[in-house]
């Protein structure tokens, strides 16, 4: 907008209001994380020698949804074990639910792989779909939330951020 002033021309800027929609960012940055190959490796030094505790991705939902769940301030700290990821969670507000919501972090039951059990995260996307990480591509990857009902859910998360703003 331009007013005129003693033949001078004054500009006045209208300040335009940003309010960041958490919810709508949240589940697009989960989305387009398929096939992202950027939750494939994490380092330690474990005895004084460098590993890859994530196994070129065999092992990364804990930090995929750790992650994005940091990223927006849903967590405090990303993390690599599942029982770390939950515990987080917990402590930053998310709490169980019953039925699956688009947005909702969700926890699979416990799974024998190479003669050890394994749990697994994801999110719930709609649609009875969920992204969580493939053991076997090593990327995360959009599938059917139960698996083509091969894999039981132990637990849905959710948090009521999620909903603010909707």
């Amino acid at each position: 907008m331009a007013v005129k002033k003693s033949n001078k021309e004054i500009k006045v800027k209208k300040e335009i209001k940003v309010k960041p929609l958490l919810f709508d960012s949240y589940l697009a940055a989960v989305r387009n994380s398929v096939g992202t190959r950027m939750f494939r490796n994490f380092y330690a030094r474990i005895n004084r020698k460098k590993e890859d505790v994530t196994i070129d991705g065999i092992r990364s939902c804990a930090f995929f949804v750790s992650t994005i769940l940091t990223m927006f301030g849903l967590t405090k700290s990303v993390h690599l074990t599942l029982a770390k990821v939950i515990k987080d969670m917990e402590e930053s507000g998310w709490y169980k639910i019953k039925k699956p919501r688009v947005g909702a972090v969700l926890i699979w039951e416990r799974e024998k792989m190479s003669g050890k059990w394994f749990g697994h995260v994801g999110f719930y996307v709609g649609g009875d779909m969920a992204i969580s990480n493939s053991t076997s591509v090593r990327t995360p990857q959009r599938h059917h939330w139960t698996f083509d009902n091969k894999r039981g859910i132990k637990a849905i998360y959710w948090h009521r951020k999620l909903q603010e703003g909707k």
